[in-house]
């Protein structure tokens, strides 16, 4: 049994089978660039670079990994294909950040009240799904949860969230749709504290037309959060559509202008081949990716491990 032989196999398989398109893209460009290579000197580093930045992986990050990359062959005159391999699997797994759940279960830190955790995202990410997912897999772990249905500009939203709370079996908190979203968070932490609640799962506004009105009213609700739980929220959760490539990248800058950022969930891996972005936006954000969506079944969204997930690209 190998590092990771602590990962379940079904997990890996699917983390696996999720991560095709994106093995495929990342790692077909590589391969063609070293291709009837035997060695990797400075003529194949133009190549390499090229390879990673058309895989989503993004420049800036690109650029980090390549000057580590001239630095080892130039003490080493040369890399074998194999020793590039194991070179870009042990930078890559160092650019990644870490997260505080362990490898493989739906674990929360220890904290005097309910957990609780704001989502933030466009609208179209996947947002409400995954705090679905989230809920669900708390909820198998034992976990005591409540939904927040604060995004009340968008009746779809307020009943698809209801739809999930119904499906999994939590309760949930709503007003009249127009209602200020502040009084829904105020009043979801009220009830989880009544309740006994572990964990407590706030759904936003996906806006990002206005960031002056998004920093105000994220603003707004974190201070009625601490009315009610002074340390509340513990985690500003962003949801990305990892499917989107670069235009996720930028969808971080924006969110993490407006407001503090404190984990990352990444959906849709498993229909694109752009989930190389996961590593340019946990390296360029120093953010950790929490979760990632590898399918549509409420057991498909996953604790992120990042020494799993590298290992999983390059196998």
């Amino acid at each position: 049994m190998g590092i990771f032989g602590f990962f379940s196999k079904d997990k890996k398989d699917k983390l696996d089978k999720g991560l095709e398109k994106t093995k495929e893209n990342v790692f077909g460009k590589l391969s063609r660039a070293v291709a009837g290579k035997s060695k990797i000197d400075d003529e194949s580093l133009d190549e390499i670079e090229e390879a990673l930045i058309t895989s989503d992986i993004g420049v800036e990050t690109t650029l980090k990994i390549i000057e580590k990359l001239e630095g080892r062959v130039a003490s080493d005159k040369y890399l074998t294909t194999t020793e590039l391999n194991a070179f870009l699997k042990e930078e890559i797994a160092k650019l990644l950040e870490d997260s505080y759940t362990n490898a493989e279960d739906f674990v929360l830190p220890d904290v005097n009240s309910p957990y609780v955790i704001m989502v933030v995202g466009v609208n179209g990410v996947g947002k409400t799904t995954t705090i679905g997912k989230l809920a669900h897999q708390f909820k198998q772990s034992g976990k005591k949860v409540v939904l927040g249905a604060a995004d009340t500009f968008r009746a779809a939203a307020v009943d698809q969230l209801v739809i999930w709370s119904e499906r999994v079996g939590v309760d949930i908190v709503k007003q009249e749709m127009g209602s200020d979203p502040a009084s829904v968070c105020f009043d979801t932490l009220q009830s989880a504290k009544a309740n006994n609640a572990d964990v407590v799962i706030i759904d936003t506004a996906g806006r990002l037309h206005n960031k002056v009105n998004l920093m105000n009213e994220l603003s707004k609700i974190r201070n009625v959060m601490a009315k009610v739980i002074p340390s509340a929220p513990h985690d500003v959760m962003l949801v990305l559509d990892a499917s989107t490539g670069q235009n996720a990248i930028e969808q971080a800058k924006q969110f993490t202008k407006s407001t503090e950022v404190d984990s990352l969930a990444l959906t849709k891996l498993d229909g694109t081949a752009k989930g190389g972005v996961v590593i340019g936006i946990s390296d360029q954000f120093k953010i950790p990716v929490r979760y990632i969506g590898v399918g549509e079944g409420m057991e498909d969204l996953q604790v992120f491990n990042k020494h799993e997930f590298v290992d999983s690209l390059f196998n």
